[in-house]
């Protein structure tokens, strides 16, 4: 694994919101916050109501921002996120995890931890010098990010329905090019 489980599940998840603001949006009742929620492992203050989901979605374009800047610029951001919500970074333990990172309080709300937990993640994706693992999605008409966390780098797309699309068009393409020849 390129990064410990709670800094690859919190890349996840912040690609997961920052692309429910493509078409189709998702992210968008508290039965699919609660369900974004548990399925990321967020533990903590949730509300469950619209209004969070409302502070959630507004994080997006902040989230988008430093999942698509360059190192320095990912620094400069995840330093003021951080900041911002006083981040005090403390070991803890919990629901059978062993020792990871935590830097707000479980009862902040959770668009507050959602930016913390980003930005903790992003420290190390920077010293690591991994910030190829994100990437915009290679179809040109989708601007989802890419999280790549494969051995070999491989992956292009922002999810299967983007990767299909660009499969079948890849296809169609070599099958009128023969056509065109024979």
């Amino acid at each position: 694994m390129v990064f410990t489980h709670d800094t690859a599940v919190s890349l996840q998840a912040a690609v997961t919101l920052v692309n429910s603001d493509l078409e189709p949006v998702g992210l968008t009742t508290p039965a699919e916050l609660g369900d974004f929620y548990a399925d990321f492992g967020y533990t903590g203050r949730h509300d469950g109501d619209q209004a969070e989901v409302d502070q959630v979605r507004a994080v997006i374009p902040r989230l988008r921002a430093l999942l698509t800047a360059d190192r320095d610029e990912a620094v400069r951001l995840l330093n003021e996120m951080l900041r911002e919500a006083r981040a005090l970074p403390q070991l803890r333990r919990h629901d059978g995890l062993d020792w990871h990172l935590h830097a707000i309080d479980a009862d902040r709300p959770l668009a507050e931890r959602i930016v913390v937990e980003t930005a903790m993640a992003m420290i190390d994706v920077v010293r690591a010098h991994e910030m190829s693992r994100l990437s915009t999605c290679a179809d040109a008409t989708c601007e989802g990010i890419v999280l790549d966390l494969s051995r070999n780098r491989s992956r292009r797309f922002c999810s299967t329905t983007c990767g299909n699309r660009n499969a079948v068009a890849a296809y169609r393409a070599r099958q009128a090019e023969e056509a065109a020849e024979g």
